[in-house]
């Protein structure tokens, strides 16, 4: 990174870290410096430690591992995060956040001393241990709005309301809550339910992999690849964020910090080949935010989504590649198109790292290969697996001495990594509650019979709803958290409406991340416009535009699940990967406007419905779809040929 750096100046100086402040909740941290900085890293440090002992070398009770777990994240999560956004002194920690970091922990704490006993104690609950109840819920929620932010726990104080207010049938309102917090608190359905069990088995030692990972230089090596294969082409550097985005995606689950991170070299280098503002950084936040559907790790989904639907992780990895290639092959064909429409070079020989030197550095890929590897033929479980994966990453730092992971750097990736910890277990437990209420209130069943009565025996009209639901309720709400929310609510109602399981879960996960690019609140494109010193909302719509994919997609395997090889053949399966990328490159085209020139409206309609057509597997909407986009090439090719006949004939004349 550091070449690009060397090249690239943006107009202003950029303040990346104000910029993921603003954005990015996660980023708002505590300042702590010198030694009780170091006090603090070793905290986190311990966590990271304390996770994966835990995960790998014990078989605690569930009830003792999941409070442990909680209370590390309260005490930790007041330690790092402070109550407002605005600016704190260094080492200094006001004492109300003292007090909620104590009782927020101990209430959590109180439950892993005193396990055995509740367990054996039923529904005869004490008033104190209500109260503790209590207490533990309202510091897990504060912190998670420090860490995450207010959407989600509003989201979780509706349901709440409506649960104390109509939802349960006890006719005082001290019954209400009595059984609210025993159901949300105590029991195995609320906070400690599958998202914060899965958390603290699998995503945690995979957050911590991720830490270590980013230490080894990996990043850098992304973009100086994805520099050297394809940023030499025509628009060059948008190509560059496209496949260096997926590439780190893959092992990501925070679409601002994707964009933030390589947008910072990516962003200015579209604008200076000359990419409008909006176009380079929807360019990068539609690239970057793709990443959480990037296999192998998905943004962490993917094991929430294998505990969901009983499927082995691997498998999930394996459906999940289709559609993910398919989400960047059509942002890659359309920034393609815009540089071709506005005539855009790409970067020049001398700008291009030389590709050999890059090579001597291919030994970088020995953890992601190793995982895959390890993930995929099953040989280890998923969380050994990550382990491995880890001791790979320092191995592999210690051939760069400027990368070598030394005591001092392998304390800061722990920290990192148990710091990471905190907002996404933050989010499950929060999502933990909000399906709990909905489904000790049986909710779920009101909303399953009231969409399916809605949408009749239309499954196109159940998905379109299902689809706003993930959209507006994804606004503001981390990816895992939303998913969890959706596999809640409204997976059941697809999978009510005849979709398969696993396709109906990745419906409701593919909508839940397009909402970080979908205006109103498109947290990623609006970061991406601030590096980019762009208008925020032409930024969101276009990136809306170039992840036309992501809104078409999950409509087809919902449809025909065969895209996520499911009852399906080799031939089937073919058959769907050329057609697909066909239909992609059509709609690409369509909304951008240009194939070989610049298209009409009417021209710009038939590819955008021929390759709808093609997009959605079946032999009648196959055939029609080559007929209009084979029909839409031939207008193109008289149109460039006219074009070039007319201005051959003005320079003949001149």
């Amino acid at each position: 990174m550091a070449f690009f750096k060397k090249k690239t100046k943006p107009e202003e100086p950029m303040d990346l870290e104000s910029v993921m402040k603003k954005y990015d909740q996660e980023s708002n941290v505590r300042i702590w410096e010198g030694k009780p900085r170091l006090a603090v890293n070793c905290v986190l440090a311990a966590f990271s430690l304390f996770c994966i002992y835990v995960t790998l070398f014990t078989s605690w009770l569930e009830e003792l591992r999941l409070t442990s777990f909680v209370a590390w994240i309260v005490l930790l999560g007041f330690l790092v995060f402070p109550a407002r956004k605005s600016h704190v002194k260094p080492n200094t920690m006001p004492w109300y956040d003292i007090v909620g970091m104590v009782l927020g922990t101990g209430a959590f704490l109180y439950f892993t001393a005193n396990a055995i006993d509740i367990i054996q104690q039923g529904t005869n609950f004490a008033w104190y241990q209500i109260v503790i109840g209590i207490v533990g819920i309202l510091a897990l929620a504060e912190v998670c709005r420090r860490s995450v932010g207010l959407p989600i726990l509003i989201v979780a104080g509706c349901f709440l309301i409506y649960a104390l207010g109509w939802g349960l049938s006890n006719p005082s309102l001290w019954g209400k809550l009595n059984y609210a917090i025993r159901y949300l608190f105590y029991s195995k359905e609320g906070i400690l339910s599958t998202p914060i069990n899965v958390c603290s088995k699998f995503i945690v030692v995979f957050i911590i992999f991720g830490a270590f990972l980013e230490r080894t230089g990996i990043a850098d090596f992304f973009i100086n690849i994805a520099n050297a294969v394809v940023g030499g082409f025509s628009g060059g550097p948008a190509k560059v964020a496209v496949v260096a985005s997926a590439m780190e995606g893959m092992v990501s689950g925070s679409s601002v910090a994707n964009t933030v991170g390589s947008g910072s070299v990516t962003i200015p280098l579209m604008k200076r080949t000359g990419y409008k503002p909006e176009f380079a950084a929807a360019a990068e936040a539609s690239a970057s935010t793709g990443g959480q559907i990037m296999p192998p790790i998905m943004g962490a989904a993917a094991f929430l989504m294998a505990d969901y639907v009983q499927v082995p992780y691997g498998e999930i990895v394996v459906k999940a590649i289709l559609p993910a290639v398919l989400y960047f092959a059509g942002i890659f064909i359309a920034v393609h198109l815009e540089a071709k429409k506005e005539g855009l070079r790409g970067l020049s020989k001398d700008e291009l790292p030389k590709i050999r030197p890059l090579l001597k550095q291919v030994y970088l890929l020995l953890p992601l290969v190793l995982l895959v590897y390890l993930v995929g033929t099953s040989q280890r479980s998923i969380q050994y697996a990550a382990a491995l994966a880890i001791v790979a990453a320092i191995f592999v730092s210690l051939f760069n001495k400027d990368t070598r992971i030394t005591p001092k750097r392998l304390l800061e990736a722990l920290a990192a990594g148990g710091q990471g910890m905190i907002t996404v277990a933050a989010a499950c437990g929060i999502a933990g509650i909000i399906a709990g209420t909905i489904t000790m209130t049986g909710l779920a069943n009101v909303l399953i019979n009231g969409i399916v009565a809605l949408a009749g025996d239309k499954v196109i009209v159940a998905l379109f709803l299902t689809m706003v639901c993930c959209i507006v309720l994804g606004m503001g709400v981390p990816t895992t958290a939303n998913y969890c929310i959706m596999a809640a609510t409204c997976a059941p109602i697809l999978i009510r409406m005849g979709v398969p399981t696993v396709a109906a879960h990745f419906f409701v996960f593919y909508f839940g991340i397009v909402a970080d690019l979908t205006p109103p609140v498109a947290l990623a494109a609006y970061a991406g416009a601030a590096i980019a010193q762009a208008n925020p909302m032409k930024t969101a719509i276009t990136s809306t535009k170039l992840a036309i994919g992501a809104f078409i997609v999950p409509y087809v395997f919902a449809l025909n699940p065969a895209m996520l090889f499911i009852d399906t053949t080799v031939w089937e399966v073919a058959l769907i990967c050329v057609t697909s990328f066909v239909g992609i490159f059509a709609v690409s085209a369509g909304m951008e406007g240009y194939i070989f020139h610049h298209m009409s409206w009417p021209q710009r309609l038939i590819s955008t419905l021929g390759g709808l057509m093609l997009i959605d597997p079946g032999l009648v909407t196959d055939t029609l779809g080559l007929v209009l986009v084979g029909l839409v090439l031939v207008m193109q090719v008289i149109t460039k040929r006219s074009a070039s006949t007319a201005a051959a004939g003005a320079t003949g004349a001149k």
